[in-house]
């Protein structure tokens, strides 16, 4: 028990060894390392100019006291950033700063630099709203899966209905990937305070069918998450979503119209919410591809992915409020989105377009976010 006691009192009061990142005044940002017998030390994070589709590495220089240390060369713009250390060839998280993120299998540590963009993604002092993790059951997979739901403040105590976004992740992305590393509820917050955005409800569904839940809230327990999934991009998520719109409908206050409800996804989300607002085209009036894996082919011959441009076409008659589609211009993705695109234009279907700077990025489809809630359910 004595040890027990010492053990604990030790993790208690045991302080981080330098400080780091250290946000400097004039929007530099430092990042110190203790590793005293290191050979080489460095930090990658995209913060640092892409190397291709990979984030840049810059090296850190020893100090005094096995201190290593590496301050930017020019000010960060305000923005959202995540990075890691590698330490004689390990990649590692920074032990000096407990905020960290996971993408898929990539854990990372986060920092913020103030501005208005960035101020988006903090939390300030506005109404909050709530975030559950709500499970359903689906007829189509055959067993309970799991959701996250935003409401917005005063959801709790009113008696409105409000609209409702579903916001669909990645290839290997899961019901935690938006409200973590896309900051939807700081975002949500804060946009609804400023009277940018109408009080929503916003979904946030797990894409993989073969998943109940994300890695360690599953019956699976603590599996190594990956995005070699069974049923991925194969029809099925597509054919089982109307089931999450009728949850949904049935268990919150929602306005259940076609005209209250859009559908957004980055990546493997912009795919399925390209392929199923066409093939639900009474139930969406809202479609935002962001870096949408725009292409008409699953991986397999679903039914879903037969006729499609005819089925997009008859989707454009019904006359959408907004068809939204962004993306990077060093997106991995760029050629094929310019593909539908010019499929669009042949076809004189009516969308908007943004093109951002950076690639395949949350950076990126956080900016996404925000450009496209401000324009639904006007």
């Amino acid at each position: 028990m004595f040890g027990v006691t010492c053990q604990a009192q030790e993790n208690l009061w045991w302080k981080t060894p330098t400080v780091s990142p250290e946000i400097n005044s004039d929007k530099t940002v430092t990042f110190r390392m203790k590793a005293p017998k290191a050979i080489k030390v460095q930090v990658t994070g995209d913060f640092l100019p892409a190397n291709g589709d990979k984030p840049g590495v810059a090296e850190l220089q020893e100090k005094d006291n096995g201190i290593w240390e590496y301050t930017t060369p020019t000010p960060l713009l305000p923005e959202l950033y995540s990075y890691s250390f590698i330490v004689d060839g390990l990649k590692t998280t920074d032990p000096s700063n407990v905020y960290l993120t996971r993408d898929v299998v990539t854990t990372s540590n986060i920092f913020l630099v103030d501005g208005p963009q960035s101020n988006l993604y903090a939390v300030n002092k506005v109404p909050h709203g709530t975030v559950s993790k709500v499970w359903f059951n689906c007829k189509t997979t055959g067993n309970d899966r799991r959701l996250t739901v935003y409401t917005p403040a005063g959801y709790e105590k009113g008696k409105d209905k409000y609209p409702v976004l579903y916001l669909l992740h990645g290839m290997g992305g899961d019901e935690e990937a938006w409200i973590t590393l896309g900051r939807v509820a700081q975002i949500m917050d804060n946009l609804i305070a400023q009277g940018k955005v109408k009080p929503m409800i916003v979904v946030m569904p797990n894409g993989n069918v073969d998943q109940q839940a994300a890695a360690g809230y599953a019956p699976t327990g603590f599996i190594t998450p990956t995005i070699e999934l069974p049923h991925t991009m194969d029809g099925t998520y597509e054919t089982s979503f109307p089931e999450i719109v009728k949850f949904i409908d049935e268990t919150y206050r929602t306005n259940a119209k076609k005209s209250a409800r859009a559908i957004a996804g980055l990546s493997m989300g912009g795919f399925h919410s390209m392929h199923i607002s066409k093939e639900n085209p009474d139930m969406f009036n809202y479609v935002g591809l962001f870096s949408a894996s725009a292409r008409f082919t699953g991986r397999t011959e679903s039914p879903i992915y037969q006729n499609c441009e005819e089925k997009i076409k008859k989707q454009f008659a019904q006359k959408p409020a907004l068809y939204w589609i962004a993306i990077g211009k060093d997106d991995f993705l760029y050629k094929e989105n310019k593909s539908f695109r010019d499929f669009l234009d042949k076809n004189k279907l009516k969308y908007t377009y943004l093109e951002t700077a950076d690639g395949h990025i949350w950076r990126n489809w956080r900016t996404y976010l925000c450009e496209f809630s401000q324009l639904l359910f006007k």
